[in-house]
């Protein structure tokens, strides 16, 4: 997107703030190997930076920051779960009861395969011979 407003009012750009050489050195976590590239436009530009800036810290890292935690809420309720003494009883108490027969699943289960007869078309261990 585009900025509607004359060169002159346009805000100025927030210098980059980057960690001396001291402070980006030993002591500061693994070693950075990986290297990620994106494109933006200069208003998400100019938006990430006031943010950084905001923060006291410099671009990169503030993507990089803002960007594990956006993916670990996205990642959160797939590998992870929380749950207080109670829930964790009623889920205990849920998944140690029988399985319940579905008649629907055990017809659909006794119909031949379409792609050959047991694992990867050979015949299952407890087939009746002709």
């Amino acid at each position: 997107m585009t900025s509607t407003r004359p060169p002159s009012a346009q805000p100025a750009r927030p210098p980059a703030t980057r960690p001396s050489r001291r402070q980006a050195g030993k002591g500061s976590g693994p070693a950075k190997t990986s290297r990620i590239e994106l494109r933006a436009t200069e208003d998400d530009r100019d938006l990430l930076d006031r943010a950084a800036a905001a923060l006291g810290t410099d671009r990169s890292s503030f993507l990089l920051a803002q960007g594990r935690l956006a993916a670990q809420r996205v990642l959160a309720d797939r590998e992870h779960f929380l749950l207080d003494a109670a829930a964790q009883q009623e889920w205990e108490r849920i998944n140690s009861r029988p399985a319940r027969s579905l008649p629907g699943l055990v017809r659909l289960l006794e119909r031949p395969s379409p792609f050959g007869s047991g694992a990867f078309g050979t015949p299952p261990a407890d087939a009746e011979r002709e």
